[in-house]
């Protein structure tokens, strides 16, 4: 088994660039959606303020300021630019463990983020700017799936990476149809641009062309097998991510991660969305936020908070 810093940081290399990539996105939609003078416009940038955990509706009326907020404020520690700085740190600390093309590529792009120019860049042309640390996301998630072993390490990695998803997605559905005290989200403009804010838009128009529905919309997100970005997908990965991780040790911990994972993929797996929709989907949403918290937790436990006598030879 791993030493657990190790495990530690490559977990979080994996929640961190998956955090920048949908940061990106959320802010490149909201931007987007200002050259639209409709009421639509203005529900897209309250979601993704909304979605990245700003109370404030005040501050959608400024979308480019909280976009360059989001993007280069080092300050904030929920920034792009802060996200890729603690994946390039963590990846740093564990240069041993990944490989020479997966270290170049999120360099790139952190060396990106923090030039001189990044800020005259994203100035002169945000959506290119952001479309391009997309890109190198994905490049370095390619780097590191096609160059790296799949083994402890890499499992490490795309645990984290899922784990985020799956609560950015269920945050980002919860913030669009999971309050009642917000007005129903009806508007095909917003509607539009929350599939693009979860990277849907052409998966859903394929599965279910030009019929854009709120309900339709919410049972792609959350429960298609197929799409890599719906929570039964991410879930079933992390169930299978820890159920190979958890063959190298006896799990000491309170609560065995492999089991609350297994029980977040059943949920999902035997999901229905009559049934989801009777209990609510806020209440739904908010009960898979809880047990991904459950799981990152129980993981932490296990994996790098155990007490050293439990991995010790009797």
């Amino acid at each position: 088994m791993m030493l657990a810093r190790v495990a530690d940081s490559l977990y979080w290399i994996g929640r961190y660039v998956e955090r920048a990539e949908h940061i990106c996105r959320l802010s490149d939609v909201m931007l987007n959606a200002t050259l639209d003078r409709t009421d639509g416009a203005a529900q897209v940038a309250r979601i993704a303020l909304a979605a990245v955990g700003d109370p404030d509706p005040e501050r959608a009326a400024a979308p480019y300021e909280v976009a360059t907020s989001l993007v280069l404020d080092k300050e904030d520690p929920g920034s792009i630019v802060s996200s890729l700085a603690r994946a390039r740190e963590n990846a740093r600390q564990v240069r041993d463990q990944i490989t020479t093309e997966t270290w170049e590529r999120l360099n790139f792009v952190f060396l990106r983020m923090t030039s001189h120019e990044a800020n005259k860049a994203f100035a002169d042309g945000s959506s290119v700017f952001l479309h391009e640390i997309i890109a190198d996301l994905h490049l370095f998630k390619g780097a590191a799936d096609a160059t790296m072993s799949h083994g402890e390490g890499w499992r490490f990695l795309l645990l984290g990476m899922y784990l985020e998803r799956a609560q950015l997605v269920a945050r980002l559905l919860e913030v669009c149809f999971g309050d009642t005290h917000r007005p129903a989200l009806n508007d095909h403009f917003a509607l539009t641009s929350v599939l693009r804010m979860g990277c849907a838009l052409e998966p859903y128009l394929r599965a279910y062309t030009a019929d854009i529905q709120p309900r339709l919309i919410l049972r792609f997100l959350l429960l298609d097998e197929d799409f890599p970005r719906s929570l039964r997908f991410a879930t079933a990965q992390i169930e299978e991510h820890l159920a190979s991780l958890t063959k190298y040790l006896a799990v000491t911990a309170h609560v065995s991660p492999e089991r609350l994972a297994g029980r977040l993929r059943a949920r999902m797996q035997y999901a229905d969305m009559q049934e989801i929709e009777t209990q609510g989907a806020g209440v739904f949403l908010a009960n898979i936020g809880d047990e991904c918290a459950a799981v990152h937790h129980a993981l932490h436990d296990a994996f790098v908070a155990y007490p050293l006598e439990a991995r010790l030879p009797a």
